[in-house]
């Protein structure tokens, strides 16, 4: 498969925990009128809202990507960065996202201030492609062996962190984790 059949949203706004909803679904489900419905399930009482920025302009937490994910019959577990990637399954995981440190840009001007970001992982036609809304287009890791690389160099930076996007069934049983080799 071409990078051109590959499903990616470009960063709108701070929207990104949509675009890695949809990146790593591969099509586009979740807006940010849907992801505001589940910010206001999350907390009915709250006049400002904790799980969005104050200005409406997206940044959604964590919170909003796992009801998202549960809507669809999907479950994101959080990754243990003391495990190794290999002990990962990867015929049970559906897509990956990251939550990385970001740079804070006015125009073509980079402030010193450093953002959360999310971003999708995702295998289509054979290769894994980083789907970070913040690239021109959808980028080949490759195989397995690329995968864990990528991920492994992601995750040691200390401030990233990883979902594993799931079936719920697979967050039930744990299948996701070769018991093998865990603590590898």
């Amino acid at each position: 498969m071409s990078e051109g059949e590959v499903f990616h949203e470009k960063q709108r706004l701070e929207l990104c925990a949509i675009h890695a909803l949809n990146n790593v679904l591969q099509e586009r489900v979740f807006t940010k009128e849907t992801a505001d419905d589940i910010c206001k399930r999350l907390a009915p009482q709250c006049v400002v809202n904790p799980h969005r920025s104050m200005l409406g302009t997206g940044n959604y937490d964590v919170n909003v990507i796992m009801a998202a994910l549960q809507s669809r019959g999907l479950a994101a577990v959080w990754w243990d960065k003391r495990r190794s990637v290999q002990s990962l399954r990867l015929d049970k995981v559906q897509g990956f996202i990251l939550n990385v440190p970001s740079r804070v840009s006015l125009g073509i001007v980079s402030l010193p201030l450093r953002r959360r970001h999310w971003l999708a992982v995702r295998q289509v036609g054979g290769n894994y492609y980083n789907l970070d809304s913040k690239l021109k287009g959808p980028t080949c890791i490759g195989g397995e062996a690329e995968l864990r690389t990528f991920l492994g160099e992601q995750l040691s930076q200390d401030v990233t962190e990883m979902l594993l996007v799931v079936q719920r069934e697979v967050e039930e049983d744990g299948t996701w984790l070769n018991t093998d080799d865990s603590r590898k």
